[in-house]
């Protein structure tokens, strides 16, 4: 796959079976610095699926390989992903045999320096955790598109966004996409933020599935001949693998498979500069996003706090609630890790009832949302409406819980 530290091997139109003046449309776009790609490139609105605007983040992220492995509702994503190698924007794509292969052999890409870009859905993310959880501590900037659903029986594919839970604290960067624009724009940061030699981590970019993934919205995407630099495997935490000079290291320390304090101390340490990482990469979300979140009617005494899909209901029930005369003030979460604190601490500050809503049973949003504002904020916290295996959540549902809640605390 890759000859050198950060260059993946040329194709050429006698390896492709194409016409001999065939070249690979990556090689014809032109690389802009990541500021301009967001900020001052002109953008063009498509009416696309969630499915289709990650094709057109992938067409402009100058990615280097891209290792899939179907399962619903991610597989129309890395579908149109192949079609974006046959058109020469990928360098490298192949399917993989299953999730554990999949997530390593994208760990051994990214090692070699390249940029890499996985995706998968619900138990494909349960079935790959070991190999997943390990990306954080190699310093591997690989991104993955988790397009959410249910993980647990009686089997469902429908929408249920649990399996983030369980990546919280891995010391992977993680972002939730509202809709279809988002999931446009933040595959695209997450891969410019993640790359920064002070942070240097895996990115997983989730989104709701089927909701925003076969649904369509409105998208505004930059002028396809852009692209992103591409990545250099030397501006790193650690040292990329060298394949032209073995051996090579595959970790920062040697394995700590010793019983003694010190080699402990070691692991632990390494640990606290992967979780600092994640803190760093803040500023390149504030960057390339404008904020790590999004507050409507910040004057508001009451207020949702959302992240994913649920931030498109909660929109919808605060504007009811202002055509009765009722202000809600919204929160929109654009980053689960690094989790956005001072900036909600700060929203909230006048607020005296918050409602998160969430599309799980476990309530983790509502967890991180209470564990933030423990002693910084005097509001009452309420979990909910909690939907999960598949279900919706009616707009009519957010607008009984906050009817409920007001009676609950005046």
């Amino acid at each position: 796959m890759a000859n050198a530290i950060g260059s993946a091997v040329c194709r050429t139109a006698a390896d492709e079976g194409k016409p001999a003046d065939w070249v690979p449309a990556g090689e014809k776009q032109k690389v802009v610095d990541p500021m301009e790609m967001f900020h001052k490139l002109p953008r063009e609105k498509q009416f696309i699926t969630g499915s289709e605007a990650a094709r057109e983040s992938i067409r402009r992220a100058n990615i280097d390989i891209a290792i899939a492995y179907p399962i619903t509702p991610q597989s129309e994503t890395m579908q149109q992903t192949g079609y974006l190698y046959d058109e020469g924007y990928i360098k490298e794509y192949y399917r993989a045999e299953e999730e554990i292969g999949a997530f390593s052999a994208i760990s051994g890409a990214s090692r070699g320096g390249v940029r890499s870009l996985t995706a998968t859905s619900g138990p494909g993310l349960m079935r790959g955790m070991e190999a997943i959880s390990s990306w954080p501590g190699a310093r591997t900037p690989i991104i993955m598109l988790n397009m959410c659903r249910v993980i647990n029986t009686p089997l469902a594919i429908q929408p249920d966004n649990i399996e983030m839970s369980f990546l919280l604290n891995t010391g992977i960067i993680m972002l939730h996409a509202e809709n279809q624009q988002d999931f446009y724009d933040y595959p695209l940061a997450a891969i410019c933020a993640s790359e920064q030699v002070d942070v240097t981590l895996p990115a997983v970019v989730s989104v709701d599935g089927f909701f925003c993934t076969h649904a369509r919205g409105p998208v505004e995407v930059t002028p396809e001949e852009y692209k992103l630099p591409p990545r250099d495997g030397w501006r790193a935490a650690i040292p990329a693998m060298d394949n032209e000079n073995p051996p090579a290291r595959i970790s920062r320390d040697a394995p700590i498979q010793k019983s003694n304090f010190i080699s402990y101390h070691m692991h632990s340490s390494w640990q606290q500069e992967v979780f600092a990482a994640v803190e760093r990469s803040a500023k390149y979300f504030r960057a390339y996003l404008g904020s790590l979140i999004e507050v409507v009617n910040p004057d508001a005494e009451e207020f949702i706090i959302a992240s994913g899909c649920a931030v498109s209901q909660a929109r919808e029930a605060v504007r009811q609630e202002g055509e009765q005369g009722r202000k809600v003030g919204l929160v929109k979460i654009k980053t689960i890790r690094p989790f956005p604190t001072e900036e909600i601490v700060e929203a909230v500050k006048g607020a005296k009832r918050i409602l998160v809503p969430e599309f799980n049973q476990a309530g983790w949003l509502h967890k991180e949302v209470c564990s933030a504002l423990y002693g910084r904020c005097n509001a009452t916290i309420k979990n909910g409406p909690r939907v999960f295996g598949g279900m919706t959540m009616p707009t009519e549902m957010i607008l009984e819980w906050l009817e409920e809640f007001r009676k609950e605390v005046q």
